[in-house]
């Protein structure tokens, strides 16, 4: 680890946010992920998974977490982010990830840690905490979603056609009309196919609906279809997304609520927004059901987003609540 050079000593750290360690941690198959952690050495171990999947971490997600409390360690999952090779699919499955999150919790040295995670981040959580119930103090989560095809099929058809109707044909026509009937596959195919011709367009039209749909006041609830085939940046997360979601996220058919019992005995808890159209209540619901001593918090006036009015306090609340749970 390469630590800054004031994070032993003890005066006051300038910005407490800073990191304290960054590294490229190689973890095998060619990749190398981008490791870094805040706050206190002997702080309450907790790990936060970013979503997507095909995002990454933030430097805003380092202030999730008390400086003064934590040692919270922050990483960019395969492929994403900071990590190398960028946008590799290769050796990419929820398994690796599980397996990375091990070596990273070993590299720290750390028995026991929180893990804190949102949307894919809580899907993540809820797999490595259900592979490694024995390594999890406690869980918080924001914007449950299990992984599953269902989950993404209903967004992005009925639910996008029910909310906004005109983005739901803007979503449509960009493809061809025999390929409508099944458009959340459709997508999947296109956005993975290598002719930048295809899964440009795709690549485009998948992510700025998506972003319509994360959002309780979207700024955009339309297409720029004469943008889709404009030369700029493609978006990362829709071709790990479509990677991950074409395969159920690497997971068996409800894999996360079959093995929820696993998570006896670890307090959780869930920071749901009331109108989150990506990962609705009723997720949530079914998650607290079969996982004993878990608790949903609804954020009312609240999406999916993060920083949708009230849901980055609800979550910090969370992570504290847990850290006092935990360390009685």
């Amino acid at each position: 680890m390469v630590p800054d050079a004031d994070a032993a000593s003890s005066v006051k750290r300038a910005d407490p946010f800073a990191p304290l360690t960054s590294e490229m941690l190689d973890v095998g198959d060619g990749h190398e992920l981008y490791v870094e952690s805040v706050g206190r050495t002997d702080g309450i171990p907790a790990v936060y998974l970013h979503g997507g999947p095909g995002s990454g971490c933030q430097p805003d997600h380092r202030r999730l977490f008390d400086p003064d409390r934590f040692q919270a360690v922050l990483f960019d999952q395969r492929g994403c982010g900071r990590s190398r090779p960028k946008g590799s699919r290769a050796h990419n499955t929820t398994q690796h990830l599980i397996a990375d999150m091990e070596k990273i919790r070993e590299k720290f040295g750390v028995a026991r840690w929180m893990v804190v995670g949102g949307s894919w981040g809580a899907t993540l959580a809820l797999a490595y905490a259900q592979a490694h119930p024995e390594r999890v103090s406690g869980i918080a989560l924001r914007a449950t979603f299990l992984g599953t095809r269902a989950e993404v099929e209903i967004a992005f058809t009925s639910r996008l056609s029910q909310f906004y109707p005109a983005l739901y044909d803007d979503f449509l026509s960009v493809l061809p009309v025999e390929e409508r009937a099944q458009p959340v596959e459709a997508y999947y195919r296109r956005i993975l196919d290598p002719d930048p011709a295809v899964h440009g367009p795709a690549s485009r039209a998948w992510h700025d609906t998506e972003r319509a749909l994360s959002e309780h006041k979207a700024a955009k609830t339309r297409l720029d279809l004469a943008s889709l085939n404009v030369w700029r940046t493609l978006p990362a997360t829709p071709f790990m997304e479509a990677h991950y979601f074409v395969q159920d996220s690497f997971m068996t058919e409800n894999e996360l609520l079959r093995n929820a019992g696993k998570l006896d005995g670890i307090p959780g808890i869930i920071v749901q927004g009331r109108y989150d159209l990506l990962c609705p209540p009723e997720t949530s619901q079914a998650l607290a059901k079969v996982w004993p001593g878990s608790e949903i918090r609804i954020v009312e006036e609240a999406g999916h987003s993060l920083y949708d009015t009230g849901v980055r306090d609800a979550v910090m609340k969370s992570i504290a609540d847990i850290a006092s749970k935990i360390s009685r």
